[in-house]
């Protein structure tokens, strides 16, 4: 009897395992010994890291989607019909259309997704990149400001961790080069008590913001916010004043993993080191679905993919376990519109940013074109 696998979630991170596992167990596809079955959403497959371009004008929509099917091994039966209810004990996933799978590994990818919404007034009142709707109407936001105070709210939890930084620096740049920084005050707002969640990152990012006079206000949640006033409040009492106010909306995880029972707030609980679910073997959690406290980020998700396809493979085939995932985590952070740094670390190793330079943000902007053949398994 052959090997049923099933992809629940046809983003990123279920895509990079799929393929991968296409170039692994070719031989088993091909005379039937496994069968991959990936579940999504849609039949376009969008790059979202490059959605952080998109208010800027540096990307539109060929630089972000490609047809899901053309991307995926042909031998995946790919089906536009998300999973409803995950049956652990039996191994059964229903689909919305009533369609059940029955599975002998299953690959837990449902991503994350944002909830401005849970901020009274933040819908109505700020801009946020982390959706393409969002993302036009920031640039449409930003083609018409003239000057003002820009706030820069991040919320927690969210996914890509260097993100907020990225868009501060670049708002900096930009009103540089329209000719109107004079004219305008940045302030960027952190829920913790530093500017950043990793504290190495905190260190760098704080001399970064002096240097260009970039204001901050630390333990900022935000409570509400007043769209007909411009003013954003938070728990702890402060309200700042807004022309132009840019959100990193509070994220949560999808109702499935806690409609199935494998975990809370959308956040299915995995080991650390096997990426397995905590309670069920036979299922493999990865990317922002896990409840693992590393950052949710492309780069998470492509390092935890090799951890995952290669004991599947290794089960598969040997019936044994080959590795372990060590929490390698890997961010290029645009530091302006020309220049950038990185970011790497692991469950021992904390980051430790370099100096900016004009070739990492290349290495960047590369990346974003080597995207497409990593989500084929080819990278």
């Amino acid at each position: 009897m052959s090997k049923r696998i099933v992809v629940v979630g046809g983003g990123l991170a279920g895509t990079i395992v799929a393929s991968g596992l296409c170039r692994h167990l070719g031989n088993e596809l091909r005379t039937g010994k496994v069968q991959i079955t990936m579940l999504g959403t849609s039949e376009k497959h969008l790059y979202q890291p490059a959605l952080l371009f998109v208010p800027f004008g540096l990307a539109g929509d060929d630089d972000l989607f490609r047809d899901q099917r053309k991307i995926l091994n042909r031998m995946i039966a790919y089906y536009v019909d998300p999973a409803k209810f995950i049956d652990a004990s039996a191994k059964k996933v229903t689909t919305e259309s009533g369609r059940v799978l029955d599975y002998d590994y299953l690959i837990l990818a449902t991503g994350s997704r944002i909830m401005p919404q849970n901020i009274p007034g933040m819908v109505e009142g700020g801009h946020w990149f982390y959706d393409l709707e969002g993302a036009r109407k920031m640039r449409t936001a930003l083609q018409a400001f003239q000057g003002g105070k820009v706030v820069v709210n991040v919320n927690a939890p969210h996914k890509c961790p260097v993100a907020p930084l990225e868009i501060t620096f670049m708002l900096y740049d930009y009103f540089h080069k329209l000719g109107i920084l004079d004219k305008t005050e940045i302030t960027y707002t952190y829920p913790i008590g530093r500017l950043h969640a990793l504290e190495p990152v905190a260190h760098w990012c704080k001399p970064e913001m002096d240097k260009k006079g970039i204001k901050y206000e630390t333990f900022f949640n935000a409570e509400s916010v007043d769209p007909n006033k411009k003013t954003i409040t938070s728990m702890e009492g402060v309200t700042l004043e807004y022309d132009l106010l840019i959100t990193i909306p509070p994220h949560s995880g999808m109702d499935l993993v806690d409609a199935s029972n494998l975990g809370k707030g959308g956040w299915a609980t995995t080991d650390p080191k096997t990426l397995q679910h905590t309670e069920h073997k036979d299922i493999f959690v990865i990317g922002d679905t896990t409840n693992i406290p590393i950052s949710k980020a492309g780069s998470t998700a492509h390092f935890e993919s090799e951890a995952v396809i290669a004991n599947i493979t290794s089960l598969i085939k040997e019936g044994c376990w080959s590795r372990y995932y060590d929490g390698k985590v890997f961010c290029f952070v645009e530091t302006g519109m020309e220049e950038g740094t990185y970011v790497w670390f692991n469950y021992t190793t904390p980051p430790n940013p370099g100096p900016p330079s004009h070739m990492i943000h290349w290495l960047k902007l590369a990346y974003n074109r080597l995207y497409w053949l990593s989500a084929k398994g080819l990278l």
